[in-house]
């Protein structure tokens, strides 16, 4: 189906993009606080795609995509600052695989409701890459050794959920901004994500550090903003849930960026999972 070849093959795009920008804002997170480097890109971001707009004379898009922008925005903004609190809480792999899992799961749900089941060869092509997801965010933990800590996982266990959730959200709700223009739409997301981290921000109060990390957000907000560029395509060129689900693969180039600049080895479980992944994207590309 062409249709779905073009969602995957965009998808990819997007996971290479979501990937890298993971990666770079992790290099930077070990400079400055993990806040400040997000809402630099976002900020940057923000001001980039509003001159292009405003330039290009682009018109604006409807109310309600306008609406479902700005919610994609505002809810993936929280849904960020609940992921980062997750893993500074512990349990990362546990909770980075829940997470990654919901927020596949969400629009595949939303496109199984709205645009039925897909063709068998792509079902199963669901299948792999959920599993894949999984396999690929999973790390080594210690298991917690008292009630204190089993309660604290609990918690950063719902904390995950919550974030997933929200991305799955943010996910179905950039499809449907999407159909007004994808420029404005990824405008109104910046906007309405900085708004809502602008106030987590100055209640942290996060420490600039005095070596320049301001370039590392910005080259991962960009990054990032290429991610959603080419999600927004994928989801406008087939169905959701294809788009969705290998966008989501996006762990595993982070992955693999750590591997090769880092030389931080994946464990067999996720190389097994980039395996299931590569499955998935040829599966869902039939």
């Amino acid at each position: 189906m062409a249709g779905s070849g073009a969602a995957a093959g965009l998808g990819l795009i997007s996971a290479v993009s979501w990937g890298g920008s993971d990666f770079v804002g992790g290099l930077g997170a070990r400079r400055a606080p993990a806040l400040l480097v997000v809402i630099a890109g976002q900020v940057f971001s923000l001001a980039v795609l509003a001159a292009l707009c405003l330039s290009l004379r682009i018109p604006a898009p409807g109310r309600s995509a306008t609406v479902c922008a700005m919610a994609g925005g505002f809810v993936g903004a929280l849904a960020l600052a609940a992921f980062y609190r997750a893993l500074a809480m512990g349990a990362m792999g546990l909770t980075a695989a829940l997470t990654g899992l919901l927020t596949a799961a969400a629009p595949v749900a939303f496109s199984f409701l709205h645009d039925g089941l897909p063709a068998p060869m792509n079902l199963a092509g669901l299948a792999a890459g959920a599993a894949a997801i999984w396999l690929i965010t999973q790390r080594p933990e210690a298991q917690p050794e008292s009630s204190a800590r089993i309660h604290a996982q609990h918690n950063t266990l719902l904390l995950g959920a919550v974030a997933g959730c929200g991305f799955g959200a943010q996910l179905i709700l950039l499809k449907l901004a999407s159909g007004g223009g994808v420029l404005w739409a990824m405008t109104w997301t910046r906007a309405a994500g900085v708004a809502a981290l602008l106030p987590v921000v100055a209640a942290m109060r996060p420490k600039a550090p005095r070596n320049g990390f301001l370039w590392i957000g910005l080259f991962a907000g960009t990054l990032d903003t290429a991610g959603n560029l080419f999600y927004m395509l994928a989801a406008r060129a087939g169905r959701l849930d294809v788009a969705a689900l290998v966008a989501s693969l996006y762990p595993a180039i982070t992955i693999l960026l750590a591997a090769l600049a880092l030389r931080e080895h994946p464990t067999r479980r996720q190389i097994a999972g980039m395996g299931l992944a590569l499955a998935a994207v040829l599966l869902l590309s039939a």
